[in-house]
């Protein structure tokens, strides 16, 4: 079978670990040239590595989705290395104290700001300039990276808050691109078993934590890295031509209850 991305050109932020990283293999897997972008270099540099010693083509670009300066030169260097940018996953996120932090009256505003400032003005920038460079060669798809918590709430409000930004951002420029070929959609995933999550329930999932989270999720379980990735991958091919503005749940079943 044919690689759905052959010859394409990919630029995946919060490439470093997790859904990023497993992303990133996975576009290489299906053809595509990939750009890896995050703020942690030697995390990131593996990645690379990764991508490079499974036979694909890839670089490595330090960048903080927060600095609009950084965001455009992250584009640039896809551009000025590939020649073109056709496929993008705006992934870089943080949780911001998990969920069940701190309640709105005494929520830290720092924090607050932080949370938005990464995970839904973050998405903005990388949308602003990865949509400029596709007018200029005619189109590409675009997948935001917002989670089940962009769609149904829990007691996190930073987090539910930018994430639901993220399901808006999506449909409102998948709505002002959607006559000039560039496609923009998000997917929410359910829990999934990445360093993240891992890191807020405590470094590593206790088995009495672990039963809950499964319980969460009418399959009895929760997902991995590769069922997002894959995901991505076939929102930013051509086998989802017609899709534009959508939020994809992959989560188990988690929002449907």
């Amino acid at each position: 079978m044919a690689a759905t991305l052959e010859g394409k050109v990919a630029l995946i932020t919060g490439a470093a670990s997790g859904i990023g990283r497993v992303s990133s293999l996975t576009f290489a897997r299906e053809g595509a040239k990939v750009v890896v972008v995050d703020v942690n270099a030697d995390s990131g540099e593996e990645t690379v590595a990764q991508i490079k010693e499974s036979g694909g083509d890839a670089l490595f670009f330090q960048a903080d989705v927060t600095r609009a300066s950084d965001v455009e030169a992250m584009v640039n260097t896809a551009v000025q290395t590939f020649g073109r940018l056709d496929c993008a996953f705006n992934n870089a996120g943080i949780i911001g104290g998990g969920v069940g932090g701190a309640l709105t009256h005494e929520h830290p505003e720092d924090l607050f700001d932080r949370v938005i400032s990464v995970n839904l003005k973050g998405v903005w920038l990388c949308l602003k300039y990865e949509i400029a460079q596709m007018i200029e060669q005619g189109g590409g798809a675009i997948v935001n990276a917002s989670a089940a918590s962009g769609l149904v709430a829990n007691t996190n409000v930073p987090y539910v808050a930018s994430k639901h930004g993220v399901v808006g951002l999506t449909k409102s420029v998948a709505l002002q691109y959607a006559q000039q070929g560039i496609r923009v959609n998000a997917v929410c995933p359910g829990v999934i078993r990445t360093p993240m999550v891992e890191h807020a329930s405590g470094i590593s999932i206790s088995p009495e934590r672990q039963e809950w989270l499964d319980a969460l999720h009418p399959m009895g379980r929760i997902g991995t890295p590769q069922e997002v990735a894959e995901a991505v991958v076939w929102l930013c091919s051509d086998a989802a031509s017609f899709v534009t503005g959508h939020a994809m749940p992959v989560d188990g079943g988690y929002v449907a209850q």
